[in-house]
């Protein structure tokens, strides 16, 4: 069996363990395909020629997954998690399945839809992509919808050696040289989770405000900024935020795919958490600023 060096290094290709050679695991890389969804892989290098298809990296000791796909594993399960939060027993519907219905039953339907990039399409206003809206619909009216934001991390760097080492099935695997982009956190994950949690809260049809679905490790990134002590609040509202972060499982046998676990589930006022962004318990002061410029001035 290949052996993956234990420094930084590729978790998952297509769905798979890079060092799994069996004949599933296999088709993915030949078909260049996601076994989340059940589609083509969109992760190409930047000249749009090759087909990656990573899904997660290792970083400091931890899994990092790093394509909001991986996050759809077993039929949607993250994004049904939510539906039946919020809607109960409703019937979940993806877009297809729902238009599938319809045309069977009429609009006789107490279900909920699923409205994002691969099922239907995307909602989108004023620039801003909403990445899921479950909308209920009960005798053919929408009477209340929820959003859905699902978030990985960018990588910078590249890891095209251990790739092509995996795909070749080479005996040893070298060690990637991605990094992970944790300054997107503060640049433009948290300002777009807030900016949608307003858009939200001022709409007369949600009433459990937006949720959150990301990976555990990049999850602490935000707490880094935003501190770890933020008060929680026990029930949903349009003012809240919730947040389900997800780790990987433990590394399965080989021609089958990691699972997902649940790690946490928080919920707290978008005004709490626009605050802390703002004037955060980590926000340098203004004598460390000081300081620094200082520093810098003074150099020889």
């Amino acid at each position: 069996m290949a052996k993956i060096s234990k420094s930084r290094s590729l978790v998952e290709i297509f769905g798979y363990n890079p060092t799994d050679i069996t004949q599933i695991a296999r088709q993915f890389w030949q078909l260049n395909a996601c076994p989340f969804i059940g589609k083509a892989c969109s992760k190409y290098d930047h000249t749009n020629t090759i087909c990656y298809g990573t899904c997660s990296v290792s970083n400091g000791g931890q899994n990092v997954i790093i394509c909001p796909n991986r996050l759809y594993a077993d039929c949607y399960a993250t994004i049904k998690r939510v539906s039946s939060e919020v809607f109960g027993d409703a019937q979940f519907l993806l877009f297809d399945e729902y238009i599938k219905k319809v045309t069977e039953t009429g609009t006789s339907l107490d279900c909920v839809v699923a409205l994002g990039q691969n099922s239907g399409k995307e909602v989108k206003l004023s620039k801003m992509s909403m990445d899921w809206v479950l909308a209920h619909i009960v005798d053919g009216a929408l009477t209340s919808y929820v959003g859905i934001e699902v978030q990985s991390i960018d990588i910078t760097g590249n890891y095209r050696d251990s790739w092509y080492a995996a795909r070749d099935q080479k005996m040893n695997i070298p060690p990637s040289r991605h990094g992970l982009n944790w300054a997107n956190v503060h640049k433009r994950l948290i300002p777009q989770i807030i900016r949608k949690s307003l858009v939200y809260s001022k709409s007369r049809l949600v009433k459990q405000g937006l949720y959150f679905i990301v990976p555990e490790p990049v999850y602490q990134r935000f707490e880094e900024i935003i501190g770890n002590d933020i008060p929680l609040v026990q029930e949903g509202g349009k003012d809240v935020i919730s947040v389900h972060t997800y780790d990987l499982g433990p590394l399965p046998v080989s021609g089958t795919t990691r699972t997902l676990t649940e790690a946490r589930t928080l919920k707290f006022k978008l005004d709490e958490f626009s605050s802390r962004f703002i004037n955060g318990p980590n926000l340098p002061s203004g004598e460390s600023l000081d300081g620094k410029i200082r520093g810098i001035l003074s150099c020889r």
